[in-house]
């Protein structure tokens, strides 16, 4: 299916294009003589665009236009990415941030709204697949990351940034087929979320929003704490950052296995096993001092987080690109406030107490995805 195949492709390239930017940073923050707090403001603008630019999809989001989000939202995407690479003062990193973020916010929401109704389309559960292509892209861009530190970032960025623009240019007549990538009509743009669509209440959306924040807030731990809870137990650097990349890799190996697996057993199961191990990893490998325990639970973790994100996008479905746009909007209020918040926490108490958290909230998905996934009607 071509609709199936360019989706592929753009998630694959989003989470490239995501950890070369991510991996690049610190030599960002050096070239442009930024503190800390200077850098935290630039990731703070990207995080503000991207909430701003996932509201502003949403609201226009419809099947007529997924084309034109898609395209127009990973051609911005590009364009700010070569633009970063030129920025050598907190005043255009913030600018250029913004606008990063607000492109990024568009094109998730564009695709995956245009998933969704792939999947729809397929009449199978493929969601678990194109996430697996952004975890595989994201692993992708951190090898290139990592195997081209002996050039500029600014080189590396506008390439990259000219190599996906291109690409997403010459995808642009493609991108038609995303109109048709499913045979029932999403509603009317025009109108808010309904209090009921396609089954889809406002309380099961609140509830959806909820259950992707508590597993962001979990991504955005291991993406920011793993590395420096294994430095606590006194891991060497190059096994503290092992932990992440063990993460990132049973990540991408539970969502490619994911659809088969929602297909055999139902999301619902799915998900709610997948939330309980992660919780139960997460938790042995706090409560266990050695180094082995701990990269053991960071994996377990990702392994049994994979399969939530993916099957929360496709439970928001129903209601059309907008609700897919809720959810995302308010998961992505877990991964922003997640790391500050566990942070806060280990200040009063410590880091192995405060990233109990992110093991409780598996927990809670565990308990609630039932409610939230299964189908009404049955």
């Amino acid at each position: 299916m071509r609709s199936h195949r360019l989706l592929t492709g753009y998630y694959t390239g989003l989470g490239l294009a995501m950890a070369v930017w991510g991996a690049r940073l610190p030599a960002v923050q050096q070239a442009a003589g930024l503190s800390t707090a200077g850098l935290s403001l630039v990731l703070l603008a990207a995080a503000l665009g991207m909430v701003a630019g996932l509201q502003t999809a949403g609201r226009l989001a419809h099947p007529a236009r997924l084309p034109a989000l898609v395209t127009g939202g990973a051609i911005g995407f590009a364009a700010c990415l070569a633009a970063l690479g030129p920025c050598d003062s907190l005043a255009t990193l913030l600018a250029v941030a913004l606008f990063f973020g607000v492109a990024h916010g568009v094109l998730d929401v564009g695709i995956n709204s245009a998933a969704v109704r792939c999947q729809d389309a397929v009449g199978r559960p493929i969601m678990g697949a194109f996430h697996a292509s952004y975890s595989i892209g994201a692993l992708l861009g951190a090898a290139l990351a990592a195997g081209s530190t002996h050039i500029s970032y600014t080189l590396l960025f506008v390439a990259v940034g000219i190599v996906a623009g291109a690409a997403a240019c010459a995808a642009a007549r493609a991108s038609r087929c995303l109109v048709t990538a499913a045979p029932e009509p999403d509603p009317d743009p025009g109108r808010p979320v309904p209090q009921s669509s396609g089954g889809l209440s406002r309380g099961r959306l609140w509830l959806l929003g909820a259950l992707a924040a508590a597993i962001l807030l979990g991504e955005g731990a291991a993406a920011d704490w793993a590395a420096v809870h294994l430095h606590g137990l006194g891991a060497p650097a190059a096994v503290s950052a092992a932990a992440f990349a063990l993460y990132s890799g049973a990540m991408a190996t539970g969502r490619l296995a994911a659809d088969r697996l929602t297909a055999r057993y139902g999301a619902p199961a799915v998900v709610r096993t997948g939330a309980a191990l992660a919780a139960l990893g997460l938790a042995t490998g706090l409560a266990d001092s050695t180094i082995a325990f701990a990269l053991a639970g960071w994996t377990v973790f990702g392994l049994g987080l994979s399969v939530a994100v993916p099957s929360l996008i496709t439970a928001a479905g129903p209601g059309g690109p907008r609700a897919v746009a809720h959810v995302s909007v308010t998961g992505y209020v877990g991964l922003l406030a997640g790391p500050t918040l566990i942070g806060a926490l280990a200040t009063l108490t410590s880091l192995t107490t405060a990233l109990l958290l992110p093991a409780l909230l598996a927990a809670a998905v565990a308990v609630l995805s039932r409610k939230a996934l299964e189908n009404p009607a049955s």
